[in-house]
């Protein structure tokens, strides 16, 4: 167990006036006990209450024998684990439900335990997670540094003999040379007209001369997720593609200079989509700026214009514009940048220059 972890999702509760917690998200539940458990179908819940009275709730299909500093009830196939857990409840208070438990779970429950008031309790956990302590931002940072690197080999493997797809499995392999987990989420390599669908998946296109190449990949290191998107092109790039690409460089870089505590996700979004749609763009960077990121790829929290929040010190989030213009081309410049007390530190250190390869 994350001691202090867990101190900060008590204190919260206890701000809020939550007296007990169910928390069931996989990635939420490792983030406070350092365990991944997988549970499927399954129920799984740590339970926690203002009374110390925590539990992991847990079938007994899951080999889960090490100390986790919480006891552990457990539970057959055969067994009614809802019943189990409101016989272990609190009577009337306010129950903190996790936003991903499935309906029939939590269902159940309420018909067990109807003199509770249930809420919604994982903004209170996604707040505390959206701060990094300094564990996890060296995490982070190595994470980073390992995308960096595969970034760098797999440019060098480019060629109009080799798919999106074939290189999408190129990078699997450079991921696993380096020692890494995996991938973090499904790449995103795309050439020329393909680049201009922000979600493209790598399928049979074959580079042209002068087709840009879209490349967003990330990598997991220590259950932590990496994430970056660099564009490229493929022998020459016309004038109106370098154009293309200084502004959106531009934008990122813009948007990254006013990153500080007490700054406002949407005022970071406005930096670099003003710019674009100063321009003469603006229509064509169709996503928000960024998203946070930390165990989960798209961790809670967005730099987009209605997220009013101000960032502090220890989150981590993407910067990301792009232009994307139907049937010719798309540019992407993404960095994941870390808040700092007094600024922020950009975690990628892969270039950003115009490049043209091959």
């Amino acid at each position: 167990m994350h001691k202090e972890r867990v101190e900060k999702v008590l204190s919260a509760m206890q701000q809020q006036h939550i007296s007990q917690m169910i928390i069931s998200d996989p990635a939420s539940i490792f983030y406070l006990l350092g365990k991944w458990i997988h549970p499927g179908e399954r129920m799984l819940v740590l339970y926690l209450s203002l009374e110390e009275n925590h539990k992991l709730f847990i079938n007994e299909l899951f080999p889960v024998h090490e100390d986790l500093g919480v006891d552990k009830v457990w539970f057959k196939d055969t067994d009614q684990p809802v019943t189990l857990l409101a016989q272990h409840m609190e009577g009337e208070n306010v129950v903190g439900i996790d936003k991903n438990w499935p309906s029939h779970f939590l269902l159940t429950l309420m018909e067990h335990k109807s003199d509770c008031n249930y809420v919604n309790g994982s903004l209170l956990i996604d707040q505390i997670r959206s701060v990094k302590d300094s564990l996890e931002r060296d995490l982070m940072r190595k994470a980073s540094s390992f995308n960096d690197t595969a970034m760098g080999s797999i440019i060098h493997l480019l060629s109009s003999t080799h798919t999106e797809k074939e290189m999408a499995q190129k990078l699997l392999a450079i991921y696993e040379e380096l020692g890494t987990e995996g991938p973090s989420f499904d790449p995103i390599i795309a050439y020329g007209a393909n680049a201009a669908d922000p979600h493209h998946g790598p399928g049979n296109g074959i580079l042209k001369e002068g087709d840009s190449i879209i490349i967003d990949i990330g990598c997991k290191h220590a259950s932590y997720c990496a994430d970056m998107t660099r564009t490229f092109f493929y022998k020459s790039a016309s004038e109106k593609a370098q154009k293309v690409y200084n502004i959106v460089k531009e934008a990122n870089a813009r948007a990254i200079s006013i990153i500080k505590p007490g700054v406002r996700f949407c005022d970071i979004d406005a930096a670099a989509r003003s710019y674009i749609e100063e321009q003469g763009y603006g229509k064509y960077f169709t996503h928000r700026t960024g998203h946070s990121i930390g165990i989960e790829v798209h961790d809670f929290g967005d730099v987009s214009a209605v997220n009013t929040d101000s960032v502090a010190p220890g989150m981590i989030f993407s910067i990301e514009p792009g232009i994307y213009l139907p049937g010719e081309f798309g540019v992407r410049i993404e960095d994941l940048v870390l808040v700092t007390e007094d600024g922020c530190e950009v975690l990628n250190k892969f270039s950003k220059e115009l490049s043209v390869i091959g």
